[in-house]
């Protein structure tokens, strides 16, 4: 603590002082009972006027020695006043406390509110708000442009686009994961192969590509290595899964309408 704070606290301290005495000496004017500094006021000038000597009354002779001083005795039934206790810390005011009070619910309301889902996905306002200064390109940054559906990951310098919900999902993904970025976030970046999910059934020699909600089937194992597939890449489903999923355009186009599983 320095001086000057040193300071303000004795000043807070002596006006703390004067206000508990006001409030005492009103106290005792409204209750018709002298308080304690005009009773001992009054006492003061009764012990300063000398008691009246008789006429007929002889001086008593001072002694001839040194005048000795002698410490004024307080007289039986007085009591010494101590000073009040001056207390440690004010008490807030109401109007402070209902304003604390409704500043602490309106931050409740705010954070529920932000965290309420706001679609199907469950992505809260929490989440859908863009953090672009904060934003760190790098491998497993999850992106998706304003107003666009498709949701691309950050993987070896490129981004790539994650082509289902279920490459999304099976990728470990969550919508808490994606950060939206501006329609123009991606033209200063490479662009590389989709993420797919290739689907097989144990019970069918076919395979297929899932793209959003269709599958498409690979016609054969030329096909399937040209697009850079491997064996590892293939996930094996119950065949009705495949069944009801709709059909999309051959890999490669235009081999006809596609068997099903």
């Amino acid at each position: 603590m320095n001086v000057s704070q040193s300071t303000q606290l004795d000043q807070l301290l002596d006006l703390l002082a004067e206000e508990v005495a006001k409030r005492l000496a009103a106290r005792a004017q409204s209750s018709g009972t002298p308080s304690p500094g005009s009773r001992l006021a009054n006492e003061g000038v009764e012990r300063s006027q000398p008691p009246e000597i008789p006429p007929d009354a002889q001086p008593a002779t001072a002694p001839s020695g040194p005048e000795e001083e002698t410490a004024a005795e307080p007289e039986p039934g007085e009591q010494m006043l101590e000073p009040s206790p001056t207390p440690d810390r004010a008490p807030l005011p109401s109007h402070t406390a209902q304003l604390l009070g409704r500043l602490a619910l309106g931050l409740l309301a705010v954070l529920v509110v932000i965290n309420i889902p706001i679609n199907r996905h469950g992505t809260t306002l929490a989440t859908a708000m863009p953090d672009r200064r904060a934003l760190v390109v790098r491998d497993g940054l999850v992106v998706k442009q304003e107003d666009e559906p498709e949701i691309y990951v950050y993987q070896d310098g490129r981004f790539r686009w994650i082509s289902s919900l279920t490459a999304f999902e099976r990728r470990g993904y969550t919508w808490e994961d994606v950060h939206i970025v501006d329609e123009s976030f991606l033209n200063g970046y490479e662009i590389g192969p989709p993420i797919h999910v290739i689907l097989k059934c144990h019970e069918s020699p076919h395979i297929y590509r899932l793209e959003g909600d269709e599958k498409r089937w690979i016609v054969d194992i030329e096909a399937f290595e040209a697009e850079g597939y491997v064996w590892k890449d293939v996930e094996f489903v119950v065949c009705s899964y495949l069944r009801n999923l709709p059909d999309g355009e051959t890999i490669p186009p235009g081999q006809g309408p596609p068997p099903q599983p």
